[in-house]
């Protein structure tokens, strides 16, 4: 398995492929190629990794801009993430994670942010933090991983993307 940037001609695959790994799944509403492909067409999908096993496309990670209320800048809203369900369980998501993280850090960034279960995203480094919040996330799912010692501080705003409002 190789972990790279994804590239023009992923798209199609990468669509497929969050699709079938979002399928059925109680927490989503099916919308995550749909904000893909919105981040994409605002030019905001600033990394968006794929894991690519036997020259298939397996996996995704995609990174998008964040702003704070509080005014911090260089931190990016993780997310979707997904593996295709025959190859989960194998350490694909948390490779493409790991690898995401280190180029965002190389790049200069401050932190990132998602929603999602800390018992999986501890392993990461991604906690809570007082004072960092976003409407309608219970504070126990909205995550941060700060990259150097500065934390931002007030309402979180995710790309429009994931809205619907492009």
């Amino acid at each position: 398995m190789i972990i790279r940037r994804e590239r023009p001609g992923d798209v199609s695959a990468v669509d497929t492929l969050v699709r079938r790994a979002f399928d059925g799944h109680p927490y989503s509403d099916g919308s995550e190629p749909d904000i893909i492909r919105r981040l994409r067409k605002a030019g905001a999908l600033s990394l968006s990794l794929v894991a690519e096993e036997g020259g298939r496309v397996v996996g995704q990670v995609a990174f998008s801009p964040v702003g704070f209320s509080g005014g911090a800048a260089d931190w990016f809203g993780v997310g979707p993430v997904g593996v295709d369900p025959d190859h989960q369980r194998k350490g694909i998501g948390s490779a493409l994670m790991i690898g995401g993280i280190e180029l965002l850090k190389d790049d200069g960034a401050k932190g990132a942010i998602l929603v999602g279960d800390l018992g999986f995203y501890a392993r990461f480094g991604f906690r809570t933090e007082d004072g960092v919040s976003h409407e309608g996330v219970p504070p126990e799912n909205l995550l941060l991983l700060p990259f150097d010692d500065e934390m931002p501080s007030g309402e979180v705003a995710f790309h429009r993307a994931f809205f619907g409002e492009i």
